[in-house]
């Protein structure tokens, strides 16, 4: 029997329902009921996501868990807490790189974990970026100047997030703020949130919870239709600046000697 038909069984048992009485809250047909319990069928994804919410459990509990009376959900936001990652590969069996336009960041907060989703996304590969999971997500606004609007992050998969680095650049898939690329502030298991920095100071720091958080990928690379301008030519101010900087370390060097 697979987990979900067992937890489906015992969770209606526990909320003392019988089939009848549990199809008609969730509203579907008793004989479905039968059917999943019965393991003669699978809910699809939209069901399961709704039956999650009925019992207040999350959709990778309720899929990877085998629940009874003995098991305990773990805390939200345990940086442990690993979680199921839905992917897509090629031909050959390689995973590929999805890719989630700026459009499609309002639709990825609802499909991120739907396979069918998914797989519908933009893809490719990288001959450089092999032995992990990674996605591409293209950003907005001016927060992570010099980075402009529209550039695309690459992002490696965080499974733990207790693996995160202060200091670094994610991508952060929050409820409340949806797709966003910032520094990560501080260490995810010291305070059960993340401090969101923007490299752009214009912009506050603000912290997300946690419970808030459904996914991080750290930036491993950028690409970007707008090519960097060159260095500009030095004028006598800044030589200046320079020498007079250099001037002022040697002297500090010299009197701590």
């Amino acid at each position: 029997m697979s987990n979900i038909s067992s937890n489906i069984k015992f969770l209606r048992k526990k909320k003392g329902l019988t089939q009848q009485q549990f199809a008609d809250q969730v509203n579907i047909k008793r004989s479905l009921v039968g059917a999943y319990e019965e393991e003669r069928a699978e809910p699809k994804y939209d069901l399961l996501k709704k039956l999650a919410v009925f019992f207040d459990i999350t959709v990778d509990d309720f899929i990877n868990e085998t629940i009874d009376e003995k098991w305990a959900p773990k805390p939200k936001g345990n940086p442990a807490n690993l979680r199921v990652l839905s992917i897509s590969v090629d031909k050959d069996d390689n995973e590929n790189i999805e890719l989630v336009p700026m459009k499609a960041s309002a639709g990825y907060m609802n499909g991120y974990a739907d396979p069918e989703y998914v797989a519908a996304l933009p893809k490719f590969n990288l001959p450089m970026f092999t032995g992990g999971t990674f996605r591409a997500f293209e950003i907005k606004g001016d927060s992570m100047l010099p980075l402009p609007s529209g550039s695309i992050i690459i992002g490696e998969y965080v499974e733990n997030w207790g693996d995160v680095k202060p200091a670094e650049t994610y991508v952060v898939v929050s409820k409340s703020d949806g797709v966003v690329y910032k520094r990560i502030g501080n260490k995810f298991k010291d305070q059960k949130t993340l401090k969101l920095v923007s490299d752009n100071p214009v912009y506050e720091p603000y912290e997300v919870s946690g419970e808030d958080i459904l996914e991080l990928w750290k930036a491993k690379a950028f690409i970007s239709t707008q090519l960097p301008q060159p260095t500009p030519e030095p004028t006598m101010e800044s030589l200046t600046n320079m020498m007079t900087q250099m001037q002022r370390s040697i002297s500090k060097m010299q009197g701590n000697n």
